[in-house]
């Protein structure tokens, strides 16, 4: 199920910069959430494992079942919407992911999302988004009107945009340092721009429903994209200093607009 990658050059650079420690697997087979009984697999390659959990009244009784497992005593790694590269730090030391859905891509690209990985370990933010809301994620489904899983989507977006805020200094530092690494930061923010500027005309049509556009929009957080309305309130030191009571604050406010339009 998982076979060691190497990573050398810039990446290795990366690596003992923000993650010194971490391991770096090539996995068989795609994964959302890896089953307890599949990641234990990892026994005999870590040292060990420090498996999370949280608290029940965290989560509402209406949430998605991947959330309910999330928060739970089970031991699993990796979320819905993780992408290609996945990470944790439930293993000592700290692995990262590549999934097949990768297979094809640039090896720019790749070597990009795994740097991330290593700059997301270092920052030594809560590894999923439940961890960053705690006993607020109550309170932000309570302040939308979206279903369970979009509130799921757009909670995992508002906290990508969090760790943006933080992951974007150390990549726009690289270009004196680790100037492929930085190329690839650049083109990848340049590729999203045409999108996240449509975004208000996106969802005046229906052609985004809010929850996606809030994944897109906090996404280009982390490539100093200029947003638009209402998740240009997203990119802000009020945000990166208040957390996630700002975030559900923000969602409070932005969806009573919506209702008086």
């Amino acid at each position: 199920m998982f076979q060691r990658r190497d990573v050398g050059g810039e990446l290795a650079a990366i690596r003992d910069e923000h993650a010194p420690d971490a391991f770096v697997f090539d996995t068989e087979r795609d994964f959302e959430t890896l089953s307890p009984a599949v990641a234990e697999n990892l026994a005999p390659i870590v040292d060990s494992f420090e498996p999370l959990s949280y608290p029940d009244e965290w989560v509402p009784t209406s949430a998605p079942e991947p959330l309910r497992r999330l928060a739970s005593d089970e031991f699993t790694i990796g979320a819905p919407g993780d992408g290609g590269v996945a990470w944790t730090r439930q293993t000592v030391p700290p692995t990262v992911f590549v999934k097949p859905r990768l297979e094809g891509s640039p090896d720019g690209f790749v070597e990009f999302l795994i740097a991330e990985a290593f700059v997301e370990i270092g920052l030594g933010h809560p590894e999923q988004f439940l961890g960053f809301f705690g006993e607020r994620y109550r309170e932000l489904a309570e302040a939308t009107p979206l279903d369970p899983a979009e509130t799921y989507q757009l909670a995992a977006a508002l906290f990508d945009a969090y760790v943006g805020l933080d992951a974007r200094e150390l990549f726009a530092a690289w270009e004196g340092t680790h100037g492929r690494l930085h190329a690839e930061w650049v083109d990848a923010g340049e590729r999203l721009a045409p999108r996240v500027s449509g975004l208000p005309r996106d969802v005046a049509v229906g052609r985004t429903d809010f929850a996606s556009a809030a994944e897109l929009a906090c996404s280009a957080v982390k490539h100093g994209l200029e947003l638009p309305a209402p998740f240009a309130a997203l990119d802000t030191s009020a945000y990166r200093d208040h957390g996630a009571a700002y975030a559900v604050r923000w969602a409070e406010r932005t969806f009573e607009a919506l209702a008086d339009e």
